[in-house]
């Protein structure tokens, strides 16, 4: 068949409930890359969060940043930023209502704060720590995506920016802000720009509502079995959740490769 590129969100698709890769992903991510696919993860995390998985599933490209930041075989195709005056007056904002932020650049991420419960949380469902406080940073580097750390009906409070931002919600203590129209699909645009691909040679696999662009604009998207019912309406295919091998299901299904 002919070959595909495809993307695969991280937490809830690569990985399990436990923050871990069931070990039949890991089979069908090794034999799509010996039938020759390009294979991507497409997430709304940093680089340097994606990067162990890079690492265990052998790969070297990938969307970071819900589409903000695009690196094809260690190369960066494309990054779009936040202007530095729109994140002053959104952190102004933040800062009067106590909603934290945390601002993430290419390489490392600064909180607006020393510590604050709800970076905790969300942040804690990423493995990883709540970050160094330092408010030069977003004045000093290239911020690709902050987090705001707020309930969804505090988001009112941001309207006014509505018109130079999105706000993607992953968390219910977070929400991702991007440059207006940034998603996953935008970046999948930026690689079959770059790679001999079309639109219908994309596969798409996601389970949240940050993946819903993605899985619309793929040639073929699947919803995993434990996706959000929003997304498994948008889908061309739902498969069996993550941890009951359902991206081996998936690519088996679609015909990428022989069980």
């Amino acid at each position: 068949m002919n070959k595909k590129v495809i993307f695969f969100d991280i937490d809830g698709t690569l990985y399990d409930h436990d923050k871990k890769i069931p070990e039949s992903t890991k089979r069908a991510v090794h034999l799509l890359k010996e039938k020759g696919h390009h294979l991507f993860i497409a997430s709304g995390r940093s680089p340097f969060l994606i990067q162990p998985i890079l690492e265990e599933l052998g790969l070297d490209s990938f969307i970071a940043y819900n589409g903000q930041y695009v690196m094809y075989e260690g190369e960066v195709i494309y990054g779009n930023t936040l202007k530095r005056e729109l994140m002053e007056q959104i952190y102004e904002t933040a800062d009067r209502h106590d909603h934290p932020l945390v601002f993430m650049g290419e390489e490392t991420m600064k909180a607006s704060v020393p510590n604050h419960p709800f970076i905790h949380e969300g942040i804690g469902t990423l493995k990883t720590e709540h970050p160094e406080h330092d408010l030069s940073f977003f004045k000093e580097n290239d911020i690709f995506q902050m987090l705001l750390f707020c309930k969804a009906e505090e988001e009112v409070q941001y309207e006014a920016f509505r018109e130079e931002i999105d706000l993607v919600r992953w968390h219910e203590l977070s929400t991702d802000v991007l440059p207006k129209g940034g998603s996953k699909a935008e970046g999948i645009k930026r690689v079959i720009e770059r790679l001999p691909y079309d639109q219908k040679d994309t596969i798409a696999f996601g389970d949240g509502l940050n993946d819903r662009e993605m899985i619309s604009f793929a040639g073929t998207g699947v919803a995993m079995g434990n996706a959000v019912s929003e997304l498994k309406a948008l889908a061309d295919f739902v498969t069996k959740p993550v941890d009951e091998d359902g991206i081996f299901h998936a690519v088996t299904h679609l015909g990428l490769i022989e069980e």
